[in-house]
C-alpha cells in the first residue's frame, strides 16, 4: 500500500490529480498556553468547514531573502504576494538549522534532540507521533509533494521515494504536480498538502563547482549586478572552540570579495527560481475551488551564511543560519499585510499551529504553540525567549535584547546585543556591563536543558 492510500487520499484521485508528474517528481520522501491544550475555539470558528492547508517551504531560504523585506538584490513578486495576504513573522527562527533536524521538529513539535535527530545521518523514530499520520485519523487527507526531508529508517517502505535532490532538476516538476492536484482534487475531506521546493539549496552544488577563488566573472557585464559584501562579514573571533572548527571550513578563505558577490549573486538567482514555482502553485489555488478556504503557510527550514560572518551554508546558530521567513495568509479570515516584530516565533510551533487549524487535537508532548491567536488578532500572553538547537551540544537562547551561544563543554560563549548589534559583531560575554544578561539567559539555557526528554539516536546505516 502506498503512503498516499494510508493517508487518505485514494489512489484514482491521486493519478487523476497528480498525472504524469506525481510519477516523475511527487515524493513524500525526498509557557503560558502550549501544545498540550486544544483551543476550544477551534470547533467553534471552523466548525465543519474546517479549511484545507497548503504549506509551502523552500531549503536554506535566509529570512532577508525576499524583495518585499526590502532587499533590492532579489525579486520575489510571488512570495512577496503572501506578505500582503497574510501575517509576516520576522523573529521566526530556525529551531535547529540543518535541513532533517528542523523538519522532523515540523511535522512532530519536539526539538531535535528529544527525537534523537542532530544532524542528517539520524534516522527519525516511528514511534514518535507526526502529522503524516495524526491529521489523517483526525479527517485530513494528506498529500506530499517534493522534498520531505525527514529520515526514517527505511523510507523506501514509508514513502514513494522520486524525483531529484536539485531543485533545479526537479522544482518545475513539483509545482506542476502541485497545480494538477489543486485543480483536480475533489474528495470531501479538507486536504494538507505539504510541498517542498529544493531551491535555494542548490547554492550548496555551486559552492562545489568553485572550490578555489573564482579569479574573474564569466560575465563581467555582471559586475554592476553584483550584491557588495555584507556589514558583518567580518566578525568578533572570540567564538566558541567547537564551531570555529567548522567555520574555518566554511569560511572559505581562498575565496576573494569577488567570488563571495558572485556566491550571492547566484544565489539569489535561486531564490527567484524557487518563487517563479510558487507563483504557479499560488495561481492555480486562486484558480481552483480552494480559493476561500485554504490556508497558505510559507517558510523556510533555515538560512544561508551568504558571506555573514564569512561564511556560507549553515551549521551554526548565528541569525543568517537561524532566522527564516514565515509568512501565514487565509485572506477573509486571518490579519492581512500585518508585520510581526513583537513575537518570538520557533520553528517547534508549525504543528501546534495545523493541529490548531485542523480541529484536531495536538500531539504528545509538543513543545510549540499554536500561533492561531496571533494571526486572529488576538493579543496572548506569549513566550519571552526561544531557543535553538545545533548538533547533539549547541545551544542557543534569544530574548528580544540578547542572543547566548553555547556549546556544551566549550569554555567560550557568545553573548550579543540584538538590538544594539543585530549583526552579531560583538561579543559581550565577559564584559560586567552585561553580567547580569548573560547569568539570565544561561540561566534560560539550563532549564531549558533540563527539561528535556531526550531520545536515543538511530544512526542510518
Amino acid at each position: 500500500m502506498t503512503g498516499h492510500a494510508r493517508n487518505g487520499i485514494n489512489r484514482r484521485t491521486f493519478l487523476g490529480a497528480a498525472g504524469a508528474a506525481a510519477v516523475a517528481c511527487a515524493s513524500a520522501g525526498a509557557g503560558a498556553q502550549d501544545a498540550t491544550q486544544p483551543r476550544e475555539a477551534a470547533t467553534a470558528v471552523l466548525g465543519d468547514e474546517r479549511p484545507n492547508i497548503l504549506f509551502i517551504n523552500t531549503d536554506q531560504q535566509q529570512l532577508t531573502a525576499l524583495s518585499g523585506h526590502g532587499n533590492p538584490y532579489v525579486r520575489t513578486p510571488n512570495m512577496d504576494r503572501l506578505l500582503a495576504r497574510g501575517t509576516t513573522f520576522m523573529l521566526s527562527h530556525s529551531c535547529h538549522p540543518v535541513c532533517s533536524p528542523v523538519r522532523a521538529s515540523w511535522y512532530t513539535g519536539r526539538p531535535s534532540s528529544e527525537l534523537g535527530l542532530y544532524d542528517n545521518s539520524y534516522a527519525l523514530r516511528y514511534d514518535v507521533p507526526n502529522l503524516r499520520l495524526w491529521l489523517p485519523e483526525h479527517g485530513y487527507a494528506e498529500m506530499y509533494i517534493g522534498k520531505y526531508g525527514v529520515t526514517q529508517q527505511n523510507m523506501a517502505t514509508t514513502y514513494p521515494v522520486a524525483g531529484h535532490w536539485m531543485g533545479e532538476c526537479s522544482d518545475d516538476g513539483i509545482s506542476h504536480t502541485a497545480r494538477a492536484f489543486l485543480h483536480k482534487y475533489d474528495d470531501p475531506k479538507p486536504f494538507f498538502l505539504s510541498l517542498g521546493i529544493h531551491n535555494p539549496h542548490d547554492c550548496c552544488f555551486w559552492e562545489m563547482d568553485y572550490p578555489e577563488d573564482i579569479g574573474e566573472l564569466p560575465y563581467p557585464e555582471l559586475a554592476d549586478e553584483l550584491p557588495p559584501l555584507p556589514d558583518n562579514f567580518v566578525f568578533d573571533p572570540r567564538e566558541p572552540e567547537t564551531w570555529q572548527k567548522q567555520h574555518k571550513y566554511l569560511m572559505r578563505k581562498d575565496w576573494k570579495e569577488l567570488t563571495w558577490r558572485y556566491y550571492a549573486w547566484s544565489y539569489y538567482r535561486q531564490v527567484e527560481m524557487a518563487d517563479a514555482e510558487i507563483g504557479r502553485v499560488l495561481d492555480a489555488l486562486d484558480q481552483s475551488r480552494h480559493r476561500d478556504n485554504t490556508v497558505v503557510i510559507f517558510g523556510a527550514d533555515h538560512g544561508e551564511g551568504l558571506g555573514r560572518h564569512h561564511t556560507y551554508s549553515k551549521w551554526f546558530l548565528y541569525d543568517e543560519a537561524v532566522r527564516v521567513p514565515l509568512v501565514i495568509a487565509w485572506p477573509g479570515r486571518f490579519r492581512e499585510g500585518v508585520v510581526d516584530t513583537t513575537h518570538l516565533v520557533s520553528s517547534l510551533d508549525f504543528a501546534p499551529t495545523i493541529c490548531d487549524l485542523a480541529g484536531a487535537p495536538p500531539m504528545p508532548r509538543m513543545r510549540g504553540r499554536s500561533l492561531r491567536p496571533l494571526l486572529e488578532g488576538e493579543a496572548p500572553e506569549w513566550r519571552d525567549h526561544v531557543v535553538s538547537e545545533c548538533g547533539e551540544n549547541g545551544r542557543m537562547v534569544r530574548t528580544m535584547d540578547y542572543k547566548y551561544i553555547a556549546y556544551y563543554g566549550d569554555p567560550t560563549v557568545q553573548l550579543f546585543d540584538m538590538r544594539d548589534d543585530p549583526g552579531e559583531t560583538r561579543n559581550l560575554a565577559g564584559d560586567p556591563a552585561h553580567a547580569e544578561a548573560q547569568a539570565r539567559l544561561a540561566a534560560l539555557l539550563e532549564a531549558y536543558e533540563g527539561s528535556l526528554e531526550k531520545a536515543e539516536p538511530i544512526r542510518i546505516s
